[in-house]
């Protein structure tokens, strides 16, 4: 049979996987702003706060057995119990458990959820070989800045195509990232980014299951085995980014090269991090934010006859949920964040348990939520209404919910849900000193501390 093999692509790309390989390789030491590299600080411990939290999880358990029928040698340390397993693996468990909750950083121009990948791949590595603080936090800026400047060339076809960016783009960071830590020379480096992107991971249809977190983690593993297979003389194609069957363009018809190449080196894609104060999706905080809103001003469950929510018709796309049967469910249900919003005033990780989505009470409350889209509301906003039983009307609209670049968590906002996460784990004054740590760890001589408060104590 004949077929059309002719595919539109376009022949004349700049050379995007030496330009970026040029620029992981060279680029100098803490070559950007002091603010650049506080954000760089406050990323490294967000992703490490949700780590320690999930580590409990069931999805860890069930990741750790897996990986453990491989007989792995204890190279790395897995955040939040004391369990050491081979780099890869403690790549992709900490990826895991660093996204299970939903509860992480945000690239909100592209929804990438860049330190998973990155940070998980970089840790396991730099404990192995003993790498300073400064090269961490130089390797985590650098591989975010990969990450996130080939989502910004490539959404948001690529992710309404279905891909989970955080996975696809979240290869190609974790392999910069630890092809920086390795001090891989400018060819080495474009072959580290070669290998990764041929193992762009993850679908949105996994979103609300296991399989959605272990997307970072799967890139962390990919990206970093990426780079050692390249600091050993493997091979990819010097093009494998832009080329016409490249990776780019197979999984985007967008490819705005610009994105990638514009400021390289003078703007980094870290500036734009945002932290979720909600344990779910981030296009749910702004009705999550609104009905808590609701009940600071006295609106309470008992009084709502029903919720009038407009929001973007994305958000519906993502978090539709009307009948989650779970916590992992519930985290892509607008329905339920409305209700917990309401409820509780907020919406951290107890608020997504199990035990919390299937209470009758949650169930009633949720249903009461009549969720309708206008599409001339921002998809970072809401617009909500409680009509009460009694007649009245009470409105709230969220442009900006806290969290977001306009809003944003303070550093104070940051230690407060660490120790939420962590105190459970490890306790509250061995929490306290680690997330001292983690402020510090730009002049720290090598990880190791970090490491050793982010593991209970026997």
């Amino acid at each position: 049979m004949a077929r059309n093999t002719q595919v539109a692509a376009d022949h004349n790309a700049p050379p995007i996987t030496q330009i970026l390989a040029k620029f992981v390789a060279t680029h100098p030491s803490k070559g950007w702003s002091d603010a650049v590299d506080h954000e760089a600080h406050r990323t490294f411990m967000n992703w490490l706060g949700c780590a320690v939290g999930a580590a409990k999880h069931e999805a860890a358990d069930a990741a750790l057995a897996a990986v453990g029928m491989l007989q792995p040698a204890p190279q790395a340390s897995v955040l939040g119990r004391t369990d050491k397993v081979d780099m890869g693996s403690a790549a992709l468990v900490n990826g895991i458990t660093s996204h299970t909750f939903d509860f992480d950083d945000t690239h909100l121009k592209t929804i990438i959820h860049p330190a998973g990948p990155v940070a998980s791949a970089v840790l396991a590595l730099a404990e192995h070989t003993k790498a300073t603080g400064r090269d961490v936090i130089d390797a985590l800026v650098i591989g975010i800045d990969v990450s996130c400047r080939v989502g910004n060339a490539m959404y948001p076809d690529h992710y309404d195509r279905g891909w989970h960016i955080t996975g696809s783009t979240g290869t190609l960071g974790a392999a910069a990232a630890c092809a920086r830590l390795l001090k891989l020379d400018v060819q080495q480096t474009a072959m580290a980014l070669g290998i990764a992107a041929s193992q762009p991971v993850g679908m949105r249809e996994q979103f609300g299951t296991m399989t959605k977190p272990f997307h970072p983690g799967g890139a962390a593993r990919a990206g970093l085995m990426s780079a050692l297979l390249a600091s050993k003389g493997f091979t990819a194609s010097p093009k494998a980014l832009e080329a016409p069957r490249g990776m780019m363009q197979t999984v985007s018809t967008k490819n705005d090269w610009n994105e990638i190449t514009g400021e390289l080196g003078q703007r980094f894609e870290i500036s734009f991090n945002s932290y979720k104060p909600f344990a779910c999706g981030i296009v749910i905080h702004p009705s999550i934010d609104a009905c808590a809103q609701l009940r600071a001003q006295g609106v309470t469950p008992d009084q709502v006859e029903r919720i009038e929510l407009k929001v973007h018709s994305l958000v519906l796309e993502l978090t539709g949920k009307k009948e989650p049967q779970d916590g992992l469910q519930a985290k892509f249900s607008v329905y339920h964040g409305c209700a917990a919003g309401l409820k509780f005033g907020y919406a951290a990780e107890d608020e997504f348990s199990d035990e919390v989505v299937t209470r009758t009470d949650m169930v009633a409350l949720r249903r009461k939520v009549i969720a309708t889209v206008d599409d001339a509301i921002d998809e970072a906003s809401a617009d909500v209404t409680a009509v009460l039983k009694d007649g009245r009307r009470v409105h709230v609209f969220v442009e900006h919910a806290i969290g977001s670049l306009q809003n944003p968590m303070t550093d104070a906002h940051l230690e407060a849900k660490f120790h939420g996460l962590s105190d459970p784990i490890l306790g509250t004054a061995q929490t306290g000193a680690l997330i001292s740590a983690c402020w510090a760890i730009g002049k720290a001589g090598s990880v190791a501390d970090v490491v050793a408060l982010a593991v209970p104590r026997a």
